[in-house]
């Protein structure tokens, strides 16, 4: 079977068990601050286990993108040495939602691997909860009943804690599991060690493809267990591993999966994967087609290559990638963005979103590409420096900061820089490193720490009710809350049963206002300073003191937005949806969304463009949004759309968002803005007043940023602008013709800038005959030491250069009075500097000292500042006994 059919052989086996296929959630995570990256099969579900919401059905199967780079789920170094870890991966799961439970997930899982995939019986192995007395969590002997008929008690193995019971995360569901693995070892090998001695043991061979989780618990905060009011099913089968096992390899990397991939890489680096002459290149190329996956799909994800976050994440990987490459398969030019094209086109039947915007993502990949291979120079020139200098030291070993800074900075890996030291005779302190990349992994945990309590519930409700389309008041009941401490102070989270405030999501911030009730004959109000949302539950976050008694006591609650802010949210979130139609028509189709934020104060939208806006094209987008807004369009908005209904009517949406079975629509002309939004937005489009851009530029490459700002703000930014021009006139004396005025006070300023620039020379080339009349002579070498009247610091370098042009085997100090700050410079002649070990930047050092400064440069030219100038004659006189 190719991998596309084992796929969706596995999709239509589920779907034969009446279980709802729904698409793969975005690979980025959306509304989840506990993870960067969908990281399981689970993720997109996680809601439903914590009764956050609803699932379209009890019964559900798909094949989720999945990215496990950063946290406990850590592969990425794993990638390429074996042959089955990966950073992006798919991962194949059903799900029950309080439906069936072990009975139904174990037989059914027997009965595709074994009747549908073929796999051969007596080459499985099951593995059982054997229970955990801390927890107070028994032996699953339910699942070991189940599978004691199926594979007999010499197939079944106990698990530890560790190995058989999963937790989402440190707190939330959990319970034990079910693990099936395969043998894949010849048959030679098979009868010299049994299977089930190497299950859990990291044999490349004897692998898990299949893990089977009972959620039975929920884990509190104070790590206790409670039982689940209801059970649930959580299945998740690795894709590349099942591909492995049906088409009988011995690699992940030996399927089609990732074959396609490895041929392109050996046409580009003429070598031959698997032939066993050069490991590196093998683990090369497992690297780079692993590593392609991950960062094509997160680009079209939206999730671009930066140095922050998740973004940091992408880039890092797509610099593995290519350093990989660089390093052992001898691809010194830009080849990773060759490989997405051959990706596109496998997945694009399955993930048809990478080859809608193949030739985006390939843009972007180039450009990071050839950014990093100028940093990998800069890097490489750096190394040779640190080298150089422990060689004038009699090191061998180069220092872990030193080590981390070119990991950090550079982009060096501890390997690589390893590797180039070896070929050197060097060595690095790899503890050293260790310690420093520990010392910045726990400053990023504090600036990260967050500790909450469990939620204290106050009342059952079905979910939150969101109002705020319609409503910017209502009254609601406290479902629950929790306290918060965080870096900045305590903030309590307080959850309503209906709420009018719109929480933080699609680049829209979330509301303010306040919650009014009475508590034990007082009124009682909370100030709200933002609203969040954690998966599907809406939050409210208030920084006051002591709400706790309050809280528990609160009957019904008064939920108040702040309306003026919200209006200017609207405004700008409004104007954003008119500015992306407009680009549209003046810039091309291409134009798409890649990243945006919009509060009160100002819009800012990221989009995808491979050139600066013009500003030219500025104005006739700017021109064409006012249009709208005058047109006064009346908003038509409809509500519960079926998702195909509104892609059919040509509904615009944003690659990288995850959209529900129903979706809302925003429609400001049909022929003009027609977008999917779950967002608030005016009534009509002339509420918005007027919109005007402030700024363009570049994010990274073929992604640009524009702001702009609306109603009250623009008007404010042209009052600003219209005084700043009067205050221009008066200046220039309210000239006739402003900008002429301008040009000739411009082109003044240049003729005087010249003609000091003559002046100043003059007296540098004056300066240099009276030095030359006081010229040392010595017998290797001149000398001149002088303190000397200079314009500023730049004049001492050009006098330097200048006289020794003039003067062989020149040492010259100088020292200058500028404008009441000391400066110092020392030159010393190339050939003298080789060879007599004399360093101006060490001289220049200790001279610094008497002017209560500090410099540095070369060996043959440096400088310093200070700021004490009376000390510049002993600095002097200083320097003439140094020769």
């Amino acid at each position: 079977m190719t991998s596309h059919q084992i796929r969706q052989a596995f999709l239509d086996f589920f779907r034969s068990k009446e279980h709802l296929i729904v698409p793969s959630a975005p690979l980025v995570a959306k509304n989840d601050p506990t993870l960067m990256f969908n990281n399981s099969g689970m993720a997109q579900f996680k809601d439903y286990f914590l009764g956050n919401g609803t699932p379209p059905s009890r019964r559900i199967a798909d094949t989720q993108k999945c990215l496990r780079v950063s946290g406990k789920h850590n592969d990425l170094e794993d990638v390429g040495f074996d042959t089955y870890h990966h950073t992006m991966f798919e991962m194949l799961g059903n799900w029950s939602f309080g439906d069936y439970f072990k009975k139904e997930a174990i037989t059914w899982a027997w009965e595709l691997l074994t009747e549908v995939y073929k796999l051969p019986k007596d080459r499985l192995y099951v593995s059982v909860f054997e229970g955990d007395a801390k927890d107070g969590v028994p032996f699953d002997q339910e699942a070991w009943d189940l599978w004691k008929p199926i594979v007999g008690e010499d197939r079944i193995i106990l698990g530890n804690k560790k190995d058989n019971f999963w937790e989402m995360g440190d707190t939330g569901p959990c319970g034990p599991c079910s693990e099936i693995h395969i043998d894949l070892r010849p048959a030679s090998d098979v009868a010299e060690i049994s299977g089930k001695s190497l299950v859990n043991n990291d044999h490349p061979q004897v692998v898990e493809i299949w893990n089977l989780v009972f959620m039975q618990f929920e884990r509190k905060a104070d790590s206790s267990l409670i039982p689940l009011p209801s059970t649930h099913v959580d299945t998740g089968m690795g894709f590349e591993r099942l591909c492995m096992a049906v088409q009988n390899k011995t690699s992940n990397y030996d399927t089609d999966v990732f074959q396609n991939t490895i041929q392109v890489l050996e046409t580009l680096s003429g070598k031959k994967y698997g032939a066993g002459e050069e490991p590196f290149a093998d683990i090369a190329m497992r690297v780079i087609s692993d590593h392609i996956r991950a960062v094509a799909f997160a680009i079209t994800d939206g999730q671009l290559p930066s140095n922050v976050k998740a973004g940091y994440v992408i880039r890092r990987i797509l610099r593995r990638a290519v350093r990989y490459g660089y390093s052992y398969l001898g691809l010194q030019e830009p080849f990773f963005y060759k490989l997405v094209a051959v990706l596109a086109d496998q997945f694009k039947d399955v993930f048809t979103e990478l080859k809608s915007q193949e030739e985006f993502v390939t843009r972007v990949i180039l450009e990071e590409e050839k950014s990093f291979l100028r940093t990998l120079e800069s890097g490489l020139k750096r190394l040779d420096v640190i080298i150089g200098s422990l060689k004038v030291k009699g090191i061998n070993t180069i220092a872990g900061d030193e080590v981390f800074e070119l990991s950090d900075t550079f982009g060096f890996p501890v390997d690589l820089t390893a590797l180039i030291a070896r070929e050197k005779g060097f060595q690095v302190d790899e503890l050293g490193f260790q310690d420093a990349l520990a010392a910045q992994k726990k400053r990023s945990r504090q600036d990260a720490a967050k500790e909450a309590t469990d939620w204290i519930e106050l009342r059952e409700a079905d979910g939150v009710e969101f109002l705020g389309y319609d409503f910017e008041e209502t009254h609601s009941h406290i479902i629950k809350y929790r306290k918060v401490k965080t870096k900045t102070g305590e903030e309590y989270h307080i959850v309503l049963d209906r709420t009018p405030f719109y929480a933080e999501m699609g680049g829209q911030v979330g509301d303010t206002g306040t919650l009014r009730w009475a508590a034990n004959g007082e009124q009682k109000v909370a100030t709200i300073i933002d609203t969040k949302k954690e998966n599907d539950l809406f939050f409210h976050i208030s920084k006051d003191k002591n709400l706790d008694d309050a809280l528990q006591s609160a009957g019904i609650v008064v939920a108040k937005i702040d309306e003026e802010r919200r209006d200017r949210i609207k405004s700008n979130h409004s104007a954003t949806h008119l500015m992306l139609s407009a680009m549209r028509e003046v810039l091309g189709t291409h134009i798409g969304q890649k990243g945006s934020f919009l509060n009160d104060e100002v819009l800012r939208f990221d989009f995808s463009h491979f050139s600066k806006v013009t500003d030219d094209e500025l104005k006739r987008i700017e021109d064409r949004v006012n249009e709208k807004i005058r047109e006064n369009i009346v908003l038509e908005e409809r509500r519960n759309v079926p998702i195909q209904q509104a892609l059919d009517l040509g509904a615009t949406a944003t690659f990288g968002e995850k959209y529900g079975d129903f979706v809302r629509l925003i429609i400001f002309d049909p022929s003009f803005s027609f977008e999917l939004c779950g967002g608030t937005h005016v009534p009509s489009t002339g509420k918005i007043g007027v919109f005007k851009f402030i700024s363009e530029g570049s994010v990274s490459a073929g992604v640009r940023r524009v702001e702009a700002v609306t109603g009250e703000k623009a008007l404010e930014l042209m009052r600003q602008q219209e005084e700043t021009l009067n205050t221009i006139k008066d200046l220039l004396k309210n000239p006739t013709d402003l900008v002429k005025a301008v040009e000739n006070l411009l082109d003044e300023r240049s003729a005087l800038q010249k003609r000091i620039a003559s002046l100043e020379n003059e007296k540098i080339q004056a300066l240099k005959t009276s030095l030359l009349a006081n010229l040392e002579k010595h017998s290797t070498f001149n000398l001149i030491v002088e303190k000397v009247d200079v314009p500023n610091a730049d004049s001492l370098k050009q006098l330097s250069y200048e006289l020794r042009d003039q003067v062989e085997n020149l040492i010259a100090v100088f020292g200058a009075d500028i404008a009441g700050k000391p400066q110092l410079s020392v030159f010393i002649a190339e050939n003298i500097a080789q060879e007599t070990g004399l360093n101006a930047g060490k001289i220049v050092k200790d001279l610094a000292k008497e002017i209560r400064g500090g410099g540095g440069g070369q060996a043959f030219f440096a400088t310093a500042g200070g700021s004490d100038a009376s000390g510049l004659d002993a600095a002097l006189e200083k320097a003439k006994g140094l020769f």
